[in-house]
């Protein structure tokens, strides 16, 4: 298997390459969901190679509304996607403070609003201090988490009450970038299996007054940081632009 601490931005040598296993970093856009990501990529690799299969994953889910670093693997090396699952992640984005809502982000409605006027940026520091190290975190309810064999999102959408337990969790870093009442920008460096959609449930919940994810961009997994990965329309123009196999596979 290749080198999974090798990245090697420029275009690849032979489409048949994708099949011994090749890592891609994808810079995922806004209103994407992974999967789409993958069939994207899958499809242009099936129409280059001229083959009805070929073995396309991703390492871990990024929500529609969030952009960034989604890795992907193809051929052989779809193997290492749970180690790379295991990777440390690294986020910035923005919480909107004074509301919630069910899906612990911007997809779904606010609800439950709440007056930020007394709110300070000491108190949002301090408030930030609070989320360091291992702590038990509940995911959201709409989260692919299976409860009892059936996502749980599937649960939740209709209409059925849903209780997950707490995961245990590590942050290693979070840090407050800007705060302008009632929008906080901040970075987080955190473990696997972490939920940002629940860090901003839980911050705004500590200050008091509610909050919920309004933006979100992975910048890094492991190693591998967003600045060298493709934007989607490159790689699949990359690819396209591969010379042509030399052997029917």
């Amino acid at each position: 298997m290749a080198d999974l601490n090798r990245i090697d931005p420029e275009p690849f040598g032979l489409p048949e390459d994708f099949l011994a296993g090749r890592l891609l970093l994808v810079d995922k856009p806004i209103g994407w969901t992974s999967f789409d990501v993958v069939n994207k990529v899958r499809y242009a690799l099936r129409h280059k190679l001229g083959v009805k299969k070929i073995k396309v994953g991703h390492s871990g889910t990024l929500d529609p509304m969030a952009t960034g670093l989604l890795l992907l693997c193809t051929g052989k090396f779809t193997k290492a996607l749970a180690r790379l699952q295991g990777l440390d992640k690294v986020y910035t984005g923005e919480i909107t403070l004074g509301a919630t809502t069910p899906t612990y982000d911007a997809e779904s409605e606010p609800e439950n609003q709440k007056p930020t006027e007394n709110l300070t940026k000491a108190l949002i520091l301090d408030a930030s201090r609070k989320f360091h190290g291992e702590l038990d975190q509940v995911p959201p309810v709409f989260s692919a988490i299976k409860k009892d064999g059936v996502a749980a999102y599937t649960l939740a959408r209709r209409g059925k009450e849903v209780s997950l337990e707490a995961r245990r969790v590590t942050i290693h870093d979070f840090q407050i970038l800007e705060v302008e009442i009632p929008f906080v920008r901040f970075r987080v460096h955190c473990s696997k299996g972490f939920y940002v959609r629940s860090l901003a449930h839980d911050f705004g919940h500590a200050l008091g007054t509610g909050g919920y994810l309004s933006a979100l961009r992975r910048e890094s997994v492991g190693p591998y940081q967003v600045r060298d990965a493709w934007k989607l329309d490159q790689l699949t123009e990359a690819i396209r632009q591969l010379p042509d196999a030399r052997d029917q596979v």
